[in-house]
């Protein structure tokens, strides 16, 4: 209260920070380190002379590997490291910025170290394995920065088991609005109420269109039989149509809200895969090597 009537800001906790998210931690400290290796990278592989030119197989192309191994293997940790929420320097907001902008410098330490080679080899195989876990693993980056917002946005304040609920309620008056309905309109609201929710394909809770949706295949049939007549206010075909069209709503909401949860899963199933891959061929790539040298 003494704060308040003094009109001073009160004072942040000792150790208490804005959240500012890991792509923004510690005023971008990782992304100017990330920066740093690259240009580093870069200049080197101008200045040192490699006879006959750059390749892998050159004591140059081994350092570069040795160090993008090194690096492949620490940036794999971070699934272990999230089991431990901790704060301070390396905590779990620090290592995720370290793990994405390390990762992203790869992309110029993995290709100095090709030389520029690539072949249809395991090592080529290798180098496009980790170059699809660092795109999976934009996408990630780019959709954990634009839905979550949305994605509370289309919930409007309900969660799922809210929206569920809502669609329940919609449907024990449609199953009572439709008692009194001749047996072939009474079956097309009884295919709405059968059909679930969370029905459809993969690509369809991706892209979230649904063309076999009953409820919309009910209501367009109940309007085109109720289209030429007059509007009576006690039609029980247009009660049925106000609570169908109520129900197309809150299913595009809870669709909409499934697509997004979609999006924002969806990436992990390419770079958890990918990444096990990657340390395969990585493996074989390393044992290559060294059989041959």
């Amino acid at each position: 209260m003494a704060t308040q009537l003094s009109g001073k800001a009160p004072r942040r906790a000792k150790g208490e920070v804005l959240h500012d998210g890991f792509l923004r931690h510690a005023g971008f400290r990782w992304l100017k380190a990330a920066t740093l290796i690259c240009i580093l990278s870069i200049a080197s592989y101008m200045l040192v002379d490699v006879t006959p030119r750059h390749n892998g197989g050159s004591w140059y192309g081994y350092t570069m590997g040795t160090i993008g191994v090194l690096l492949i293997l620490w940036l794999t940790l971070l699934g272990l490291r999230k089991r431990a929420m901790t704060r301070g320097r390396w905590s779990l907001k620090a290592w995720t910025s370290a793990h994405v902008y390390l990762g992203l410098s790869l992309i110029v330490i993995a290709t100095l170290h090709t030389g520029f080679q690539l072949g249809w080899n395991v090592h080529t195989l290798a180098y496009a394995l980790m170059m699809l876990v660092i795109l999976s693993g934009l996408f990630g980056i780019t959709v954990y920065a634009a839905l979550p917002a949305a994605l509370s946005n289309n919930r409007a304040e309900m969660t799922q088991v809210q929206m569920l609920d809502a669609v329940r309620a919609i449907d024990r008056q449609l199953h009572d609005a439709a008692q009194p309905l001749p047996h072939d309109k009474a079956a097309l609201v009884r295919q709405s109420l059968e059909q679930d929710p969370f029905g459809g394909t993969l690509l369809s809770r991706l892209s979230g269109r649904y063309p076999r949706c009953a409820t919309a295949k009910a209501q367009a049939a109940l309007r085109h039989w109720t289209g030429d007549k007059p509007d009576t206010g006690n039609d029980p075909l247009e009660r049925i149509d106000a609570l169908l069209e109520r129900k197309q709503a809150m299913l595009a909401r809870l669709r909409r809200h499934l697509r997004l949860k979609a999006l924002l899963e969806i990436w992990l199933y390419v770079h958890v895969p990918a990444t096990f891959a990657l340390l395969a061929a990585l493996t074989a790539h390393v044992v290559s090597v060294f059989f041959y040298w």
